[in-house]
């Protein structure tokens, strides 16, 4: 449909993201407009919630126990977490940078000094010899306390920018877990259709063998001529030939499953002997609600967010910064009297430093910042975009995927017949063997292509749900 029933233009504002415990630098965040319709062109914008454990509508409890597994085990998950603790890390340390620094030092030394090197003549008085050198112990107890004044707020520009970077990790730790429960799933149900492959396989190569012996002893007793004995054996060579290939498939897809869970890939997984029957489609609300719900959507707005920070940090780098020093304690050659206010000293400094050149490096610093907060704002639109086709082409497969299925399970009907009428005519000697294998293969590739749109359907299902951001909580706590 080509008509769009769509406001002028949605505009996707990225206003500053709410950062706790960081007071964010005022700035002016860019504007981002792309045309978004009303509701989402190939199917229902029903509104309604997007269900948690979208997993469980299948009905199945090992597809349940398999993806709370994976989302406490998958490598790719604690990698994750891994990830988003290192930058709450970098976070803290971003942060640090705006306080004040404060130090407690105690030192001792000892020092020999000389008069003659003090520039000092000690005349010889009657040739006894004068004390010359002396030894000097020293002790002191100290406080120092630096701090860097964040005038312009370049300090804090940065600490928010690690800041949106922490949450920007944790919208995509979120993205990922759904990411893994999605492929979890997907995985599970690959199994069962390939197990169903291998099964509907091996029953073919059984009746092929069946046949193969009952056409040989005709052949035998002069009832069938051997060119039927030679076609039943090629049969059953294909069929045999078919089971393995179909084996293969099952053998790597449960090897794949098993390191999804962080298991070792032995290959022994236990799976449902049949696909499911779909429920109804979850609603797929608005465009709009989709882009506050969508973790990676976050991610990239907060990304976004960071970037333009760093631009702020690196704009303000130009300014001159002034930086304050203070030192107190104690010092006496004696160690008792470290504590004696009477030996107290205290220093205090402070110091305005001004860029005036540095061989371009601030200039290159800033044009890569810039550089960095343009390539986010773009990769947030192509994200967000993504997002929306993501959804839509999920919808539209539906209605594509259900006709498939109604087609094909009219054609396997009517090809399951057809076998059976060759299969009775052949055995009364009306028709030849060939129509027979013809009518076999047609049954046979009729059940294969029902089983795998089944499945296909099944993936499309959860791909929609993947699109439509359920299954968890998103947003990163703000």
């Amino acid at each position: 449909m080509n008509h769009k029933r769509s406001n002028p233009l949605l505009s996707l504002s990225l206003s500053a993201v709410l950062l706790s415990g960081c007071a964010l630098p005022e700035r002016t965040p860019p504007q981002l407009e792309i045309p978004v319709p009303d509701q989402f062109e190939a199917g229902s914008s029903a509104p309604g919630e997007i269900g948690g454990k979208w997993w469980e509508e299948f009905g199945d409890r090992q597809l349940d126990a398999h993806v709370e597994r994976a989302l406490s085990d998958s490598p790719a998950i604690l990698q994750a977490i891994a990830r988003t603790q290192q930058a709450r890390a970098l976070a803290d340390l971003a942060g640090a940078d705006q306080s004040p620094q404060v130090s407690l030092g105690f030192g001792a030394g000892r020092q020999k000094l000389t008069l003659e090197s003090l520039g000092i003549v000690v005349p010889d008085a009657g040739g006894g010899g004068a004390q010359s050198s002396y030894r000097i112990n020293t002790f002191d107890l100290t406080g120092n306390v630096s701090w860097e004044v964040d005038l312009w707020g370049r300090l804090s520009a940065q600490s928010a920018a690690a800041r949106a970077d922490f949450l920007a990790n944790e919208a995509n730790l979120q993205s990922v877990r759904q990411s893994i429960a999605a492929q979890t799933a997907r995985a599970y149900f690959a199994m069962i259709e390939g197990g169903r492959q291998v099964n509907l396989a091996r029953q073919v190569a059984e009746n092929a063998a069946q046949m193969e012996r009952q056409i040989s002893n005709r052949v035998r007793l002069g009832a069938a001529q051997p060119a039927d004995g030679q076609l039943a054996i090629a049969s059953l060579a294909s069929a045999n030939a078919n089971l393995a290939a179909r084996e293969e498939i099952l053998a790597r897809t449960t090897r794949q499953f098993d390191v999804l869970l962080g298991d070792y890939p032995d290959g022994v997984v236990a799976f449902a002997g049949q696909l499911p029957a779909l429920q109804s489609q979850p609603p797929a609300g608005l465009p709009a609600e989709l882009l506050s719900r969508r973790p990676d959507i976050l991610a990239a707005q907060l990304n976004l967010e960071a970037a333009g920070f760093r631009l702020d940090a690196a704009e303000r780098s130009f300014l001159p910064s002034i930086e304050l020093t203070g030192r107190a304690g104690t010092s006496s050659t004696q160690l008792s009297n470290l504590l004696d206010p009477d030996f107290f000293i205290w220093s205090i400094a402070g110091r305005l430093l001004q860029p005036i050149f540095q061989g371009g490096r601030l200039r290159a610093q800033f044009d890569l910042r810039e550089g960095e907060r343009d390539e986010a704002l773009q990769l947030y639109a192509d994200t967000v975009l993504n997002a929306l086709s993501e959804v839509e082409t999920a919808l539209a497969v539906e209605e594509f995927l259900t006709e498939q299925e109604q087609e094909l399970a009219t054609a396997l009907a009517a090809a399951s017949e057809a076998h059976r009428i060759a299969r009775n005519r052949y055995d009364v000697g009306s028709d030849p063997l060939l129509n027979v294998l013809d009518a076999q293969s047609r049954m046979i590739e009729a059940q294969s292509a029902l089983l795998v749109v089944r499945q296909a359907r099944i993936d499309n299902r959860i791909n929609l749900h993947l699109a439509l951001g359920g299954g968890f909580e998103t947003g990163a706590q703000k």
